[in-house]
């Protein structure tokens, strides 16, 4: 296969699929594997010597040849898993290695372009690295205190009311009966900013008086935005059933920080989500490098899959 493009996502991935449908349109060599098969049903040879990487990835009697990758579309791959029957300490022995082993082959094939690149998918996702990367590269954002002290906290929610409380990572969180929960952004009483503060780091932030949601997915140089109306007064995520979407236009002056953005993380993808304040202003909230996007309208999203079909297909060259 000459110039293959490699998916590497999970086999229930929807948004795989589209772009994996455009691609296998284009008759372009394609071959997807989830690490959750190794070494179930995938197996790997990678050479290394003075020539560099050789050797092969082989997915369901597949040979991919490790040197001849166009690009990597790296989406939502599964957790490594052991074989059946292994002890817990053995089994993470061998989930390490999996990870390290085949995990770090496939982010050093040579010359592929990977959209994105796992690690630095890593590094993009601190939401303190995203804000200051934001104000760095020209986006306005909302004024941000990340702390574990009560009085700076209960000091900043005087000066900046109304405030929110955001979570800097996205942990898993169960409630007493086992059922998963999410946790929402949230309007902060100052009342409650007591000395249990003190236990961890946490985001507050001034709360923007907005008139809208936009989330913006980059792709390359492009970028498709969607206005969301409808959505609960903080986060939009919490009802599906109430938002509608328009596409807009994005002002150029936010076309050209989000490239910058994209530039300073090293990223081919990202998905930015702004607040659209009373004035017109877009406020950045944050970038998700490996974001959603598929579940918009047809009309949406089948410019955002080719635009991403485009990218792959193209590769570096």
């Amino acid at each position: 296969m000459d110039g293959v493009v490699l998916v590497v996502t999970a086999s229930d991935d929807p948004a795989a699929d589209l772009v994996v449908d455009v691609l296998n349109e284009r008759r372009v060599p394609l071959v997807r594997l989830d690490p959750d098969d190794f070494p179930h049903s995938l197996d790997l040879a990678a050479e290394l010597g003075p020539r560099g990487l050789g050797g092969t990835v082989t997915p369901a009697h597949t040979e991919l040849p490790a040197d001849n990758v166009r690009s990597v579309y790296w989406r939502r791959p599964s957790a490594y898993t052991a074989p059946p029957g292994m002890d817990d300490q053995d089994a993470r022995w061998v989930i390490d290695q999996s990870r390290w082993g085949l995990g770090g082959v496939l982010a050093c094939l040579p010359g592929a372009l990977y959209l994105n690149h796992p690690w630095r998918n890593r590094d993009a996702e601190s939401k303190p690295a995203q804000l200051a990367g934001a104000s760095a590269c020209g986006l306005a954002i909302p004024p941000t205190l990340i702390t574990n002290q009560p009085d700076r906290a209960r000091a900043f929610a005087r000066h900046h009311a109304p405030i929110v409380y955001k979570p800097l990572w996205p942990s898993r969180y169960h409630a007493p009966d086992g059922t998963g929960r999410a946790i929402w952004v949230r309007p902060v009483d100052p009342s409650e900013l007591d000395a249990s503060v003190a236990g961890a780091a946490h985001l507050f932030q001034a709360c923007v008086d907005k008139d809208a949601d936009i989330r913006l997915t980059a792709v390359g140089d492009r970028a498709f935005a969607v206005r969301i109306d409808g959505a609960p007064v903080l986060d939009w995520r919490e009802d599906y059933s109430r938002l509608t979407y328009t596409p807009v236009a994005t002002p150029k002056p936010v076309v050209e920080a989000v490239r910058a953005y994209l530039a300073r993380f090293n990223l081919s993808f990202g998905v930015f989500d702004f607040a659209l304040d009373r004035t017109g202003q877009w406020i950045f909230l944050e970038c998700n490098p490996n974001g959603q996007w598929s579940w918009f309208p047809d009309h949406i999203t089948a410019p955002i899959t080719h635009a991403l079909a485009d990218l792959l297909q193209k590769g570096r060259r």
